[in-house]
């Protein structure tokens, strides 16, 4: 862009401010880790139910049970991420509001990395499930840390934040506010 002042950036969005999140969800980056997740999803659903049932059958108890527990971690986990990332490129595409986008971010649970333990069985599992499932960790580490980046609350309108550590006290209130258990 030569010859543009640093104001042109300003004017070429009619003096509306684009968030990093906003930015970010059209990125080649975002595209790459989205068909990366997608392609998980599917290879996860496929082996689920293909090879891993076949496997699933030749294991006897409690290792049966290590195999259930773990693939119902793992859709679930995959699920979450697709949310997750369907979400956020329905964002950058106009589907949604950032505002809409923040209430079905509220339904996706994103745990804090590391906090998810496998079972003691883990490595009696088949061995393409433990691949599918370090796969599933390493995505959702990488997209709980593009969600703590990219908080829906920096596109929030700036009437709504008053405050730098307003999304952090939300998504404290959200996690505690509810009583604890």
């Amino acid at each position: 862009m030569a010859g543009k002042s640093k104001n042109d950036k300003d004017e070429s969005f009619d003096g509306v401010t684009v968030s990093f999140g906003a930015k970010f969800a059209r990125s080649d980056q975002f595209k790459t880790v989205f068909r990366e997740g997608m392609a998980l999803v599917e290879a996860a659903a496929a082996y689920l139910d293909g090879d891993g049932r076949k496997e699933a059958r030749k294991l006897k108890p409690p290792h049966s049970l290590a195999y259930a527990t773990e693939s119902m971690r793992l859709t679930t986990r995959l699920m979450q991420l697709a949310s997750w990332l369907l979400i956020r490129r329905a964002v950058s595409e106009g589907e949604l509001t950032p505002e809409q986008a923040v209430e079905e971010q509220r339904k996706i649970k994103l745990p804090v990395s590391g906090t998810e333990e496998p079972t003691h069985d883990f490595e009696v599992l088949p061995e393409r499930l433990r691949g599918l499932i370090a796969e599933s960790i390493k995505l959702q580490e990488r997209v709980v840390r593009l969600d703590q980046m990219l908080d829906f609350n920096d596109q929030a309108p700036a009437g709504d934040v008053n405050h730098p550590l307003t999304s952090q006290l939300s998504r404290l209130q959200e996690a505690f506010g509810s009583g604890a258990k």
